[in-house]
């Protein structure tokens, strides 16, 4: 089975390249989705946060209300390393599942979605690490326009995470996500096919 690390900082695109990957016969673990499984009402996860920040996070159904957990976490570092500290071990675990039961299905080509790959030091798990990259002043319009953000917050989340320009010089294959869906599909298809030539 070859394992891909799919990654790339917000707004660059990643979902966008994953369904493309999928569309090829890739299978995707999503790491977003193993991290709202994290802390769905009831785990472990939703009562760590409430226990460190209150019931001010929590929509009326007892959910979390992930724009007012976000206002306290991405403007201070260590409220941020806080909350990954409570998700991301959880997140690792239910990957490691799904990487085993795709294993056994037989499986030939498996894509883990992860945002933070880099910042997670996850890199030696893969066979290879493909990244999204799109420049920086159109993820900030995207983050403002498709998340409904404020400039200020959309800022915050940029500067929260790795800049690109480290990331590029550890990954396998760039992806760069600033054209029009034809051609970044075009782009995707080629690295498929880079990729599994090299197997």
């Amino acid at each position: 089975m070859l394992l891909i690390g799919l990654t790339g900082n917000i707004a660059a695109g990643k979902s966008t390249v994953a369904r493309m990957l999928a569309a090829r016969g890739a299978t995707i673990i999503d790491a977003d989705a193993l991290a709202r499984d994290a802390v769905a009402v009831g785990s472990a996860g939703h009562r760590a946060i409430v226990e460190r920040w209150g019931d001010d996070i929590l929509t009326p159904d007892g959910g979390l209300d992930r724009a007012a957990l976000r206002q306290l976490v991405f403007q201070e570092p260590a409220e941020l390393e806080a909350l990954n500290a409570i998700v991301h071990p959880e997140v690792s675990r239910l990957r490691e599942r799904l990487v085993s039961e795709a294993r056994e299905r037989g499986d030939e080509t498996l894509v883990c979605d992860i945002p933070l790959l880099f910042e997670r030091r996850l890199v030696d798990d893969f066979d290879r690490i493909v990244l999204v990259d799109a420049p920086r002043p159109l993820r900030l319009e995207r983050l403002m326009r498709d998340r409904g953000l404020s400039h200020t917050e959309a800022m915050n989340m940029i500067a929260a995470q790795m800049p690109a320009e480290l990331k590029r010089a550890r990954a396998d294959f760039v992806i760069v996500n600033d054209v029009d869906l034809a051609t970044l599909e075009e782009r995707v298809v080629a690295v498929w096919r880079a990729l599994h030539s090299q197997r």
